[in-house]
């Protein structure tokens, strides 16, 4: 794995990426608010999600240190603070690299447990990793006045770490990389990704929505945006079922492992694309027969 071109990768993402017409997207800004004063926030790197109420501001998500000072400057502008809280959907530089401009601003950083350690183990300079100030196990609970904010570990998924963030009273939630939303994932092997993992965190967190429940997604397709609903989830479920049991097909035909991940994209998905070789179906397959071979 090339963690560097793997950032670089998705730093472009969030550029063109469309938003729903629902949304209020405000003029020439990076910032769109969704409702109760939660919104995103897209410049490079995984999308920001956000929540600016008085006395209260709750960040989910750095990305990098530039694009986190813009952040805290526009941020700024709405009615928000002192209460400051920034929560790491997991460890990926491009969702943690602006950790410490937030800390220097007087953020406090949550996330699961294995977050830092994973953070460390694939820095450059472990001991200059600005990481989280408290960690949970299985879920965690946050008071921001009058809304609840849940973090949920559900398992092994895109990594060893990843949370979901709830924000139960306007009934949002933050999936950080858990959903590349019509674009070929990276499932970070090395960092604890289990493919069967993601799966089955995406039907139960489908089954813990409702109607009206809105997801933010870490990525996506600029077709069809970086938020969405259930059914978005259970279209990446689908897809990521799709490529194990190719995988496994390929594996009980006795194919090599060459042979399974030389197809290029699955007639039922077409609306996923692949913004480079390193975020690609190929890509998939081999972290597939890695996952049913090891």
């Amino acid at each position: 794995m090339n963690r560097s071109s793997f950032l670089k990768h998705l730093a472009l993402l969030s550029a063109g990426t469309a938003l729903l017409p629902r949304l209020k997207v405000f003029q020439n800004s990076p910032f769109t608010e969704i409702r109760n004063g939660i919104g995103t926030f897209s410049m490079r790197g995984g999308t920001i999600g956000w929540m600016a109420r008085p006395g209260f501001t709750v960040v989910v998500d750095s990305q990098y240190s530039d694009t986190a000072s813009d952040f805290l400057e526009g941020i700024s502008r709405f009615d928000s603070g002192p209460e400051t809280v920034l929560i790491n959907s997991h460890h990926h530089g491009d969702h943690t690299s602006g950790n410490g401009t937030f800390r220097e601003a007087g953020y406090r950083i949550f996330a699961h447990e294995q977050v830092p350690v994973l953070q460390r183990r694939g820095a450059d300079n472990p001991d200059e990793v600005v990481a989280a100030d408290e960690t949970y196990s299985e879920n965690l609970e946050l008071d921001a006045g009058n809304e609840t904010v849940l973090l949920k570990y559900y398992g092994n998924a895109h990594t060893g770490g990843d949370s979901v963030t709830w924000f139960e009273n306007s009934n949002i939630a933050h999936m950080g990389d858990l959903v590349f939303n019509r674009l070929y994932p990276f499932i970070d092997r090395d960092g604890g990704a289990s493919i069967e993992g993601w799966i089955n965190l995406l039907e139960r967190v489908s089954d813990e929505a409702d109607s009206d429940t809105i997801f933010i997604f870490g990525h996506g397709n600029p077709e069809f945006g970086i938020t969405g609903s259930s059914a978005d989830l259970l279209h990446m479920r689908d897809f990521l079922s799709k490529v194990l049991e190719h995988t496994q097909q390929g594996i009980s035909a006795g194919r090599s492992r060459e042979e399974i991940t030389q197809i290029e994209s699955f007639d039922e998905f077409p609306d996923y694309i692949s913004p480079s070789d390193f975020l690609s179906l190929p890509r998939n397959l081999n972290v597939a027969y890695r996952e049913l071979t090891e």
